[in-house]
């Protein structure tokens, strides 16, 4: 059985237990403090960065990216499997691969960063200190825009990159999952973006992610309930 390095809270790992779930693929979970920088876990993945993957037949595979074209090349939907993290022909592909990027990068880098990680990872981290509020401000303001934009594609599509479930939900997914356990997600503004995520909150491969507690930390009273 693969295990999966991962940090509870970390968007990259949790998109990366629901794709395992999503292919039928069990995995035992290894909690990672990247902060820490293991000795032992840079012998792994020398950029300290999580999620590593490691499988039984071809060692560790490291980082978000590289572990989903991983899933979807080594046959993951096969034995009667259906979900394929990169589905359809080559244009759906790249589309399904360019959110995967604006969520992975562009929604990290402009509000997850902000958000999670000055209000966990500073707090936790060898230099402990307070959240950096003027970054909280921008991490807020972007978020309502990312928000909007999940909104629109979720109107005119019947999932975010297509007409099939893909990785780029599930990226998306665990972005917002991991904001609305710390109760940063202005749902009550954003009825679109809301439906689809409750649509994918529903779903089994979910079901771990909500049961989720992170020490110092108590979940929003929206994040475990599927009708909020």
């Amino acid at each position: 059985m693969p295990t999966l390095l991962h940090y509870p809270l970390c968007p990259f790992s949790r998109s990366i237990r629901l794709a395992l779930a999503e292919c039928g693929i069990e995995a035992t979970l290894t909690e990672e403090r990247p902060w820490e920088w293991r000795a032992a876990f840079l012998e792994l993945n020398p950029a300290g960065s999580l999620p590593v993957l490691v499988t039984d037949a071809d060692g560790p595979i490291c980082g978000a990216y590289a572990i989903s074209e991983y899933l979807d090349e080594t046959g993951a939907s096969a034995d009667g499997r259906n979900f394929q993290p990169f589905p359809g022909d080559a244009v759906a592909r790249a589309e399904a691969r360019r959110l995967v990027d604006w969520f992975h990068r562009k929604f990290h880098d402009e509000v997850t960063s902000y958000l999670v990680e000055e209000k966990v990872f500073r707090r936790f981290g060898p230099k402990s200190a307070s959240p950096d509020m003027e970054a909280m401000r921008a991490g807020h303001d972007n978020l309502r825009y990312h928000l909007a934009y999940i909104g629109h594609l979720a109107e005119t599509r019947s999932w975010l990159a297509g007409e099939v479930l893909s990785f780029a939900d599930l990226a998306a997914a665990a972005h917002l999952s991991a904001l609305d356990y710390l109760g940063e997600v202005p749902w009550e503004d954003h009825e679109a973006a809301k439906s689809w995520y409750a649509l994918l909150k529903s779903r089994p491969s979910f079901r771990p992610l909500l049961a989720d507690r992170v020490a110092g930390f108590i979940p929003s009273g929206t994040y475990a309930d599927l009708d909020f």
